[in-house]
């Protein structure tokens, strides 16, 4: 399955929860899960790095991001009624890229990327395969 082929209601996830998980291999290939905002824009999955204080002049996403592309971004809805419970994972290759007019699609999301820009970079996610599950399907079987 990909990005284009998701089920309505795994779309209709995307774009109504407001926060993904992305997971990601650290510098010793140690698994790493940060919350990350999020928009689907010309068939890909954005993420930018924002203006919050940052340790080093480059974050450590980005770094391990560099070094190993590979990644996993989790959207998921919990809800203490179990029958809503509903998950779209995406996996693929992220790309570093500079701001550009994905920004817009951001800014569409999240009234804080209107009002102040990040400063980059953007972090792209080229879908390569997509497995999604929501309780509705498992008892309608």
């Amino acid at each position: 399955m990909t990005l284009e082929t998701l089920p309505g209601w795994a779309a209709g996830l995307l774009s109504s929860q407001r926060v993904a998980r992305l997971g990601l291999l650290d510098e010793r290939d140690l698994p790493r899960v940060l919350p990350v905002v999020f928009a689907v824009w010309e068939g890909a999955v954005w993420s930018a790095i924002d203006s919050k204080p940052k340790r080093a002049g480059e974050p450590a996403r980005v770094r391990r991001l560099r070094r190993r592309p590979e990644a996993a971004l989790l959207v998921d809805r919990y809800d203490d009624d179990w029958s809503r419970l509903a998950w779209v994972e995406l996996r693929g290759e992220v790309s570093i890229e500079p701001v550009g007019p994905a920004l817009q699609a951001l800014a569409a999301r999240y009234d804080q990327y209107r009002a102040e820009a990040p400063p980059g970079p953007l972090l792209r996610l080229e879908v390569r395969d997509a497995v999604c599950w929501r309780a509705a399907d498992r008892e309608q079987s």
